[in-house]
């Protein structure tokens, strides 16, 4: 006999090649940890293992991207182009956020990523954290921070 679990899933699908971009992306799943959301259970992925069993079993979702050549990560891309018909009529309505690791300004990474939730009918909960420019240690705070905001809301309910 399998055991079910209650808990609510965090899917957390971040594109990190760098030493930088892992910390942002380790930032976002300890702060989702440290919420104390005993009614959630988190799962970290980059873009390329990511598929749409991990959409389906998720009931929301944290995306990370890098800035490349204005747009998102060619990974991030790729999970979206497999994984968008098989999800399309079974997460409509499903609680997003955004973080971009941008060294310019970050508009057409997120304009490509929302454009493509858009037609998804996710629904972000929260403005994109734009990571811009040179690293900075506070990228990381905020970060975390978005983490924490995801977990909490979805183990009270809120989205």
């Amino acid at each position: 006999m399998t055991e079910r679990s209650d808990k609510r899933r965090l899917l957390i699908v971040a594109h990190a090649p760098s030493p930088n971009t892992l910390a942002l992306r380790d930032a976002v799943a300890e702060g989702a940890a440290a919420a104390e959301a005993d009614g959630v259970e988190v799962r970290v992925l980059g873009p390329l293992e990511a598929g749409p069993d991990d959409v389906l079993a998720a009931q929301a979702i944290i995306l990370g991207t890098t800035e490349n050549l204005g747009y998102m990560s060619g990974a991030l891309k790729d999970f979206f182009d497999r994984t968008y018909y098989p999800v399309l009529e079974r997460t409509q309505g499903m609680p997003y956020a955004l973080y971009i690791r941008a060294g310019q300004d970050g508009t057409g990474t997120r304009r490509g990523v929302e454009t493509i939730v858009t037609g998804l009918r996710w629904r972000a909960v929260t403005e994109p954290v734009l990571c811009r420019g040179a690293f900075s240690q506070d990228f990381v705070g905020r970060c975390r921070e978005l983490g924490m905001l995801m977990a909490t809301g979805l183990d009270a309910g809120v989205f």
